[in-house]
């Protein structure tokens, strides 16, 4: 039989316990009804040609950003990274990125595609959709390390650049700790991801570090869902893409 001071414990563990349920279905309505959504846009699927020069195969691969979700494809960093590259090449290149794909996506979709395409760059800017759908990070590096291998495996010396996750933590579409929990997750998942680059002797385009205080400042750099940059926020990370490219050499 239940004392009173269990009975009240019992009843203050049960008031939390709703409390904290009410809490979560309210996070969870926010982040659903939040901003307005913005269309995934139909872009080129086909190989592209641009410059002149020495031939140069380059595929994109990856998630919503790389296709410029939220703002303009001709300005995106695919587009654009294509345009730097086609300074010095003859560049035949592709993008096979998917709104809404996660690092096991870009390895059993993407890859063959890549592969298809038979590149001399890779760009792998996948991370942030992991982030919000809690994917193990082992399994995040298990992925983009088969990827990272299947690509080597074709061509030994192709060049590959990872970005990671962008920074969730400066997405107004999370209400707080939602917000502050996505930037946690986004370094922890970024770090795992900087490891293998440098074990797998690929390149990190460090985008989450180098701009994320600016998201954060700066919310009218996100597009009208609250979630993907607008074109002036791609154009943010594309600097820092280019500049990996430069400081890299590969040009």
């Amino acid at each position: 039989m239940l004392t009173l001071n269990h009975w009240k414990v019992s009843v203050v563990l049960m008031v939390i316990t709703v409390l904290l349920f009410a809490f979560v279905a309210a996070e969870i309505l926010y982040i659903k009804y939040s901003g307005k959504p913005v269309g995934v846009p139909d872009i080129p699927r086909s190989q592209q040609t641009l410059g002149t020069g020495k031939p140069l195969r380059y595929v994109v691969m990856g998630d919503s950003t790389a296709i410029s979700q939220g703002g303009t494809y001709a300005d995106g960093y695919a587009v654009r990274t294509a345009a730097y590259l086609a300074e010095s090449y003859t560049v035949t290149w592709q993008n096979v990125a998917v709104s809404g794909a996660r690092a096991h996506d870009v390895e059993a979709k993407q890859l063959p595609k890549a592969l298809a395409a038979k590149p001399d760059i890779v760009l792998i800017a996948v991370g942030a959709n992991d982030v919000t759908h809690l994917t193990d990070t082992n399994s995040v590096v298990s992925s983009l390390g088969h990827v990272i291998d299947g690509l080597r495996q074709q061509n030994q010396a192709v060049e590959i650049v990872l970005t990671g996750s962008p920074d969730m933590g400066s997405v107004p579409r999370f209400a707080q700790p939602a917000r502050w929990l996505a930037g946690e997750r986004t370094k922890t998942l970024n770090d795992r991801i900087i490891a293998l680059a440098h074990k797998k002797k690929a390149y990190f385009a460090p985008i989450a570090a180098q701009t994320g205080r600016q998201f954060r400042r700066h919310p009218e750099l996100f597009a009208a869902d609250k979630f993907h940059p607008t074109t002036e926020g791609y154009k943010l990370w594309t600097s820092v893409i280019i500049k990996t490219l430069q400081d890299k050499q590969i040009e």
